[in-house]
């Protein structure tokens, strides 16, 4: 295509991890519109403005039709799938009046008590498969 640049797709290997997503310059870009979204959720006017409308508040920010159905569901994974930062998103939780613990919590399908109770022991087991490709393997 004359005057498109093609982007070349590069392996990454920390793509193979499972349950994580790698906060990486793909993602920043993917990401951008939703990640500076959640910023202006740090001025308590933006918030207000964002509760009373917030799909209305969202549309400068130019998300994706996938982004915006991820905030208003509050899919706190599929936010980061599609390039939201963790630490951005915890401003949309906050806004919520969810903390950072309760939202991990969320994402990890535990309750807030399970959360710290396995983060207090040192986190989730690294026994098992290491990888997805080693998962699906296992589990077709």
């Amino acid at each position: 295509m004359k005057g498109k640049k093609q982007e070349k797709k590069i392996e990454k290997e920390y793509a193979d991890i499972p349950g994580t997503i790698v906060f990486d310059a793909e993602q920043s870009r993917k990401g951008y519109g939703i990640n500076m979204f959640c910023m202006s959720l740090m001025k308590e006017e933006n918030r207000k403005a964002f509760k009373a409308d917030e799909a209305g508040y969202m549309k400068p920010f130019n998300l994706t039709p996938e982004q915006t159905e991820a905030v208003l569901k509050r899919e706190w994974n599929r936010m980061l799938e599609l390039g939201g930062n963790i630490y951005f998103t915890s401003k949309l939780g906050a806004t919520d009046g969810l903390s950072f613990q309760q939202v991990a919590a969320i994402m990890t399908g535990s309750t807030q008590q399970e959360y710290a109770d396995m983060m207090l022991k040192g986190g989730r087991s690294v026994e098992g498969a290491r990888t997805k490709s080693e998962w699906k393997k296992k589990h077709g």
